[in-house]
C-alpha cells in the first residue's frame, strides 16, 4: 500500500483577495472551483503548474470573523528557482513576516496569517 500528498487546504475570510495574494506572490493558479447550489461554501483548488499537489482555500458563507490560528506552529513551504527575484517581490509587496538568514529562508504570510516558507532551490 502506498500513499501519496493530493492537497493542503486553508480556510480563507476573503477569497478574492486570498487569490489574488497566491497568484501576485507565489504564482499559483485556480485549476478547479467547487461552489455548491446552496452556496453555503466554495471550494478552490490551486496549482503550480508542475505538479499534482494542490492548495484548497476553503470560503464559508457564515463565517464572520478572522481565523484563530492558534500558535501558527505549522507552515507550507514552496521551493523558489530564483530565491533572489523572490525575495525582493516578497520584500516589495511587504508580505515577509520572518526570516532565517542563517538557515538561507523567510516566510510570507498570508491575508489570513499563514505562514508560507521560502526556500532555494537545491544547487
Amino acid at each position: 500500500m502506498q500513499f501519496s500528498f493530493n492537497h493542503f487546504n486553508f480556510n480563507v475570510f476573503d477569497l478574492d483577495k486570498s487569490l489574488e495574494f497566491y497568484k501576485e506572490n507565489l504564482g499559483l493558479e485556480e485549476v478547479r472551483r467547487y461552489e455548491p447550489e446552496h452556496g453555503e461554501f466554495i471550494i478552490v483548488y490551486l496549482g503550480d503548474g508542475e505538479t499534482d499537489f494542490r492548495l484548497e482555500l476553503t470560503w464559508l458563507r457564515d463565517w464572520d470573523k478572522p481565523y484563530d490560528l492558534g500558535d501558527e506552529e505549522y507552515h507550507l513551504a514552496f521551493v523558489v528557482d530564483d530565491y533572489d527575484a523572490a525575495y525582493e517581490l516578497h520584500k516589495e509587496n511587504d508580505v515577509i513576516c520572518y526570516e532565517n538568514e542563517k538557515m538561507g529562508i523567510y516566510f510570507i504570510a498570508d491575508p489570513d496569517g499563514y505562514w508560507l516558507e521560502v526556500l532555494p532551490k537545491k544547487r
